[in-house]
């Protein structure tokens, strides 16, 4: 996972103010699915219990779309997806895209260093709204997940397309930049 922080200090009814993360995740074979997907979401609260709110997603999987629907309430929707890395010296970069219909969602490239890093816990609860809530930080339905992964900062450049779906994002540059490596996740369990 490639994953970068983006405040939004002035928000609108649709994309309210607040810290969102971006990222672009390449599940790997050997999980309940391998597939590649980027995501928004929004950090949200319950009270002053933080949550994530998952606002913008997309996959390249139909089994994935499907279950994400009908078993979170995930919004996924499908697009074409490409990661790739390569080692270059003692870094490595990543670069990774989203296009739907030909048009592009979000392009990132990822700069970060080759080095060992600690297998470091996380868990945090997704609170994804149901088709009887408006719009608003209310709880929905909640998920629980946990995993741990080796996290390393990166050095990170995004370009979203000003005509996409992603266009309130154009322009932006996030305050930091993370590669969760190897990471094995529970969403749900």
């Amino acid at each position: 996972m490639w994953l970068s922080l983006f405040p939004v200090r002035t928000g609108t009814a649709t994309r309210p103010a607040g810290l969102y993360g971006v990222a672009f995740v390449d599940y790997a074979p050997g999980g309940t699915l391998s597939y590649r997907e980027l995501l928004v979401a929004r950090l949200v609260r319950d009270g002053l219990v933080p949550r994530i709110r998952i606002t913008d997603i997309w996959v390249d999987s139909e089994a994935s779309r499907d279950g994400g629907r009908s078993l979170w309430a995930i919004p996924k929707e499908l697009a074409e997806l490409h990661v790739a890395a390569r080692p270059v010296g003692p870094a490595t970069r990543t670069s990774c895209d989203a296009n739907l219909n030909g048009s592009a969602i979000a392009a990132a490239r990822f700069t970060g260093a080759r080095v060992p890093s600690l297998r470091t816990p996380f868990s945090f609860t997704v609170s994804q709204e149901t088709g009887d809530q408006k719009t608003g930080d209310r709880p929905g339905l909640l998920t629980g997940v946990a995993g741990t992964s080796r996290n390393l900062p990166v050095t990170s450049r995004w370009d979203f397309g000003a005509d996409g779906p992603l266009a309130w994002l154009h322009g932006r540059n996030p305050v930091g930049s993370f590669v969760l490596g190897d990471f094995r996740l529970t969403f749900g369990g």
